[in-house]
């Protein structure tokens, strides 16, 4: 079969493939991974502990504790609150697969409740419709970085006695009502992979109020043991430990909390330019039927992780996959977040969700594309995304 052909270019070619994100690493990161590189101190030390110290401060919490992976932070806080074989965890479909296989790997079942369709985030009534006396936590997904309505949800958990695990993984700088998102659940989980707003090449954060909690859980992220290598190796250390409980192999080094330190200093510059980008993609995109930017809450400042849409089929004239291949021969990259993991074969396979179960995942799905957002972006990418985008039009 013959493939249709493909309709004139109608705006400019980039020169350079723009992509769908990159990190913003400086001199001073590299300056700071240097220095520790010299130190003689790689692994989990003193810029660990300051890392978590100032993690800590800037979102308002009592505590932070620094793990190998946003993944990491899920299993562990999802661990401490209890949650284990026989249990349920209420989150979304639309999110990234860790989420729920975190609860599977706990011997816990995943239930999903749909979503909002304007911000893709948890729907707090669909939530409650799925509570039943198995529920231990709720995992709300913070998506794009615009929080979910943590007050209801807080609620809700509240009437029904169940913890709030909070997956921030796309939020860290996102406020609510004034507050910076890491201080409104039981625990609060953001990941650092280098798609993020701060990186660490790879890691995770726990932040949250609890000492007694928090003591655990830098024990949980080093085998169960009562002393890191600090506290064993450095001079003022001692060789003995004990052995608590069976923990894992999920701490942080030096190495990256050296580049977190600094990436902290600079993120809410970061967040700020990552939000004229956003602002400028709104006003572009503004006046091209049948394109609709996820919707922002006025209670919610969002750290603009990605800059998703929902293209309507009937309006825009082509689908969402078309459209992706349209934008790559314009020289840029997308991505889609997320396919709903009721669809996936693993959970359909294991716990018996099919595609139907939820509806509005599924619409949302059908549609979205994350377009390309990152803190070096200039005003004349957005405008080569949205011309590419209107000239994509039949």
């Amino acid at each position: 079969m013959e493939k249709a052909p493909k309709p004139e270019r109608k705006a400019r070619m980039r020169e350079t493939y723009l992509p769908f994100s990159q990190p913003d690493i400086t001199q001073r990161e590299i300056d700071e991974v240097v220095d520790t590189l010299k130190s003689g101190w790689l692994t989990s030390g003193r810029k660990c502990a300051r890392f978590e110290e100032n993690f800590a401060a800037y979102v308002g919490a009592d505590h932070a504790v620094a793990v190998s992976s946003g993944t990491a932070a899920l299993f562990l806080s999802l661990l401490v609150e209890g949650v284990g074989p026989g249990d349920e965890v209420i989150t979304t479909p639309l999110t990234f697969a860790s989420t729920a296989n975190v609860v599977h790997h706990l011997g816990a079942r995943p239930v999903f409740a749909d979503i909002e369709f304007d911000t893709f985030n948890l729907d707090p009534e669909r939530l409650a419709a799925a509570i039943t006396p198995r529920t231990k936590a709720v995992l709300p997904v913070h998506y794009s970085g615009q929080a979910c309505d943590m007050d209801r949800i807080m609620e809700i958990a509240a009437d029904n006695g169940l913890c709030v695990v909070e997956d921030a993984a796309h939020a860290i700088g996102a406020e609510y009502r004034g507050r910076k998102i890491g201080g409104l659940g039981n625990l609060t989980c953001f990941s650092l992979f280098p798609t993020k707003n701060m990186t660490t090449g790879e890691g995770g954060l726990i932040t949250l109020d609890d000492e007694d909690k928090g003591r655990r859980l830098r024990r949980l992220r080093l085998h169960g043991m009562s002393k890191d290598g600090w506290k064993r190796y450095h001079k003022q250390g001692s060789w003995y430990y004990e052995i608590h409980e069976a923990g894992f192999k999920y701490n942080l080094s030096d190495i990256q909390a050296a580049l977190g330190l600094v990436q902290l200093e600079r993120v809410e510059d970061l967040n700020r330019r990552r939000r004229a980008v956003a602002e400028h993609y709104t006003r572009r995109l503004a006046d091209i039927p049948g394109i609709h930017p996820v919707a922002v809450r006025p209670h919610a400042r969002s750290s603009w992780h990605i800059y998703p849409i929902w293209i309507d089929r009937e309006e825009f004239g082509i689908d969402r996959n078309s459209l992706v291949d349209r934008l790559y021969e314009y020289n840029i990259g997308t991505s889609v977040h997320f396919i709903p993991l009721h669809l996936q074969p693993f959970y359909q396979e294991t716990y018996g969700t099919r595609e139907g179960d939820f509806p509005v995942a599924e619409k949302v799905y059908s549609g979205i594309l994350s377009l390309p957002l990152f803190p070096r972006m200039k005003e004349s990418d957005v405008n080569d995304v949205a011309e590419a985008i209107k000239a994509s039009r039949p």
